[in-house]
């Protein structure tokens, strides 16, 4: 049997890009969003993030231990990305040589397997913190359309910052990847943090990495430092987030960037 419109109640950023937390039913034995199974935490409380395409609705599903289901609908609110339509084509890509795609076959094998790894952190539940301030240089979910054909959209934000510059840990996490001796072809020296509960924060075009796979970093820590490896036009922090598979905006979970002195 199914129940509809019970209340899961929600809270955060139900909307593109943004994430919410809530606390299951009691007695639930398993969550659902759309299908895709959602973990919870022993005292219920949970996680859920939205992409940037996401729909502007989704469905909750709860099953007790009895059988019954409980779903909630979910209305998610559009956002308003940056789109820029310029009237000129697109570049044809370089095709990449034989090298290229073995090194980055095996680069992004390496992101799948540390994506899979299962930590202990509850870094999900804090409030996140900048990793770096500065001049924001690139915003989650920007894009360029040359003559009506879609460019791929950024999925990570921007802190332009000379190289050297120290960042820290939004929020708790275990290292579940560190590119520090040899930089991914892309991303350059990149550090991946599990905060638990399917939260990810990449990031990427770092010069140096100050921790290790399987360390628990604490919130505020420093973890390494802005560069320019990798592809990169310039020395800055990409700060790239997910939830499960699920590209989020990293600006929606922390406090407006501090203006410069």
């Amino acid at each position: 049997m199914v129940q509809a419109d019970a209340p899961i109640q929600l809270s955060g950023r139900i909307e593109q890009g943004g994430t919410a937390t809530g606390y299951v039913p009691k007695g639930t034995t398993s969550l659902k969003l759309d299908g895709a199974i959602v973990p919870f935490a022993a005292d219920g409380r949970f996680l859920i993030g939205f992409g940037r395409d996401a729909a502007s609705a989704a469905a909750l599903i709860a099953t007790l231990g009895n059988g019954q289901q409980i779903a909630q609908s979910i209305a998610i609110a559009t956002h308003q990305w940056q789109i820029e339509r310029v009237d000129t084509p697109m570049r044809p890509a370089a095709i990449p040589s034989a090298d290229f795609e073995r090194i980055r076959a095996g680069e992004l094998a390496q992101m799948t397997a540390a994506r899979t790894i299962k930590v202990d952190s509850n870094g999900w539940r804090q409030h996140f913190i900048w990793p770096a301030t500065g001049r924001l240089s690139g915003f989650f979910g920007s894009q360029r359309i040359y003559q009506g054909v879609a460019g791929s959209y950024h999925g990570g934000v921007d802190i332009a910052q000379p190289s050297g510059t120290p960042i820290v840990a939004p929020a708790d996490g275990v290292v579940i990847l560190a590119a520090k001796e040899t930089p991914f072809t892309l991303e350059g020296h990149l550090l991946m943090i599990d905060h638990g509960m399917g939260l990810t924060s990449a990031f990427l075009h770092l010069s140096r990495i100050d921790v290790a796979v399987g360390d628990h970093i604490t919130q505020g820590q420093t973890l390494g430092a802005i560069g320019t490896s990798g592809r990169s036009t310039g020395p800055h922090l990409h700060w790239g987030m997910k939830w499960q598979d699920q590209r989020i905006d990293p600006q929606m979970l922390v406090p407006p960037m501090p203006k410069a002195n």
